[in-house]
């Protein structure tokens, strides 16, 4: 996640606050409720990267032998094989 996860309550509350001033559409919950979907949606869409990343990380661990003989470095494989996967996926990042 790019961004502390503090900050997500703060982003949320503040979305919250914008759309219900210009009166775009008529909440069907709460305000609190909308708030929360709004934290859970914003903390699922940061998230995206981490899950990749750690795809990866899973993914590159069978060239660990390769990777501490020096033959592979890991940053450059690490990045091209996360580099595909977000090009397949039509990921945005």
């Amino acid at each position: 996640m790019r961004i502390p996860k503090s900050w997500v309550h703060v982003l949320a509350r503040e979305i919250a606050k914008e759309i219900h001033g210009k009166d775009f559409f008529e909440l069907k919950v709460s305000e609190d409720q909308f708030k929360q979907l709004l934290e859970e949606l914003i903390t699922e869409e940061l998230m995206v990267e981490d899950r990749l990343n750690d795809e990866v990380r899973e993914m590159l661990k069978k060239y660990d032998s390769e990777i501490e003989k020096g033959n592979l470095d890991y940053r450059r494989v690490f990045d091209m094989t996360k580099q595909k996967l977000v090009r397949e996926r039509d990921i945005i990042l």
